[in-house]
């Protein structure tokens, strides 16, 4: 059965049906569909648009289809054009001239609107829920190494000492800005469209405050022409995904370098590596890599959306019927990526004697070395030459400043004094920066209780 039957004179091309048809990554919204024609059917029952005894059996209908769905009783059929098509007829089939009565006042334009906001508000939540356990895994685990002391990077070379504990926070902060964006995709998700009807409402005399209510959405859509053709909120939860991707691609080339023998500073559990199929002694962070390659396909997903919005003429086209398959990957993809990766952080073996030594190496205390002459009194450009020319010192002897003698620190500047091995010990240089948002183990603990706290009171 086609919706739209009547003006047409022969049956649609196969092909074209085909092609046209969108059952086959729309059926996954049958609830969400079944959900708001149920509140439709009890808003314009209570309207006085149909009868009373009309809308309960409408709705007592959809309840038995909604049913025999998720136990597998009925099964959507493939060759329906699409989710909505599929259940008003098999309504019709049931009920027979009392389920063509629950199209009143709608169309399927605000229909579809309605069945993918209602969907997405339900994925964004589980998404937060994912997000807010790799935070709480990275908070517990920041907490632990507050006060193992690693290098820090710029341009990847070795730059500070920071600890690993700092590193895992910078990441939480990431997902939390993250859990921002989702909560205000779901802010905007979260208006209804349902009696926006084609384009125009319906000069039916309908209550769009019930639906809204039955359905709980937190507001109603303004305007007609745009909550058919809003697909804002698509492309926004799209954004937001793809910038949580960045995060979990940018940490998963971390976890990569970090697991190769030039780092050693994890080793990911057996249950997330795998094998090679020639080199025996190999372990290969094949999560990390997934995750870091799959951010490409929801960035593409992203690049979709905008495309297929940026030139479409209000009201509703059918090149909207795109923003599904998009946005549905853009989610399925996300989820799955957390599902794997926030295990294998909370499973992974750290090996803290494999970053103090890394931090002991590369002059990571040059700069401290400097602050400790400009607290004596000296020029910060003058305190950095000094310090530079003891760096070139001790490559040329090939050690390091902590083990080079103070006659030699003297030498280059008589200011220098026994403080100095003090000033540049790893733990001190990191424990002595305790500025607001610093590495200082003191600092790490107390944000990770900030974040922890944060995430539990977010909704």
């Amino acid at each position: 059965m086609k919706l739209w039957a009547g003006r047409f004179s022969k049956e649609i091309d196969p092909k074209t049906n085909d092609f046209n048809s969108s059952i086959s990554f729309d059926s996954r919204m049958y609830r969400e569909d079944i959900e708001g024609s149920i509140a439709h059917a009890e808003m314009i029952g209570a309207c006085g648009i149909i009868e009373a005894q009309e809308a309960q059996a409408i709705i007592a209908g959809l309840q038995e289809i909604l049913s025999d769905l998720d136990s597998g009783k009925l099964v959507i059929d493939p060759n329906a054009e699409d989710i909505h098509t599929f259940i008003e007829g098999e309504l019709t089939l049931r009920l027979g001239q009392t389920g063509k009565r629950l199209h009143t006042a709608r169309s399927r334009n605000d229909q579809v609107a309605v069945d993918i906001r209602l969907y997405l508000k339900k994925e964004i939540v589980s998404l937060q829920a994912q997000v807010k356990e790799l935070i709480e895994v990275l908070c517990r685990k920041a907490k632990e190494y507050a006060f193992a002391v690693m290098p820090g990077y710029t341009h990847l070379q070795r730059a500070q000492p920071i600890t690993f504990g700092h590193h895992l926070m910078a990441y939480a902060e990431m997902f939390l800005r993250d859990l921002g964006r989702l909560q205000d995709a779901y802010r905007r998700t979260d208006s209804m469209p349902l009696g926006s009807g084609a384009l125009a409402t319906t000069t039916y005399p309908i209550d769009r405050t019930i639906t809204a209510r039955l359905l709980g959405f937190g507001s109603i859509c303004q305007n007609s022409l745009d909550g058919v053709s809003d697909r804002d909120f698509c492309m926004e939860l799209a954004s937001a995904l793809s910038i949580l991707m960045v995060h979990l691609s940018r940490f998963s080339e971390e976890i990569i370098m970090w697991c190769s023998w030039e780092f050693k500073f994890v080793e990911l559990d057996d249950a997330f590596s795998t094998g090679s199929s020639i080199m025996p002694q190999k372990k290969n962070p094949d999560i990390a890599e997934l995750v870091r390659g799959k951010s490409g396909r929801v960035f593409g997903d992203l690049m979709t959306l905008l495309t297929v919005m940026k030139g479409i003429a209000l009201a509703y086209n059918k090149d909207m019927q795109e923003d599904k398959e998009a946005v549905f990957d853009a989610v399925d993809t996300v989820k799955m990526c957390l599902t794997a990766f926030t295990p294998m952080i909370d499973t992974m073996k750290v090996l803290p004697e494999n970053m103090r030594k890394a931090a002991a190496k590369g002059f990571i205390n040059a700069t401290d070395c400097a602050d400790y002459l400009v607290k004596k009194g000296l020029p910060f450009r003058d305190a950095y030459k000094a310090t530079g020319t003891l760096v070139a010192l001790c490559i040329e002897k090939g050690t390091t400043l902590e083990e080079l003698p103070l006659d030699e620190y003297r030498r280059i500047c008589d200011v220098f004094d026994e403080g100095v091995y003090d000033a540049i010990s790893l733990e001190n240089c990191v424990s002595g920066r305790k500025v607001l948002g610093g590495p200082a183990g003191e600092n790490v603990q107390a944000q990770s209780e900030r974040v922890l706290r944060l995430v539990q009171e977010m909704k």
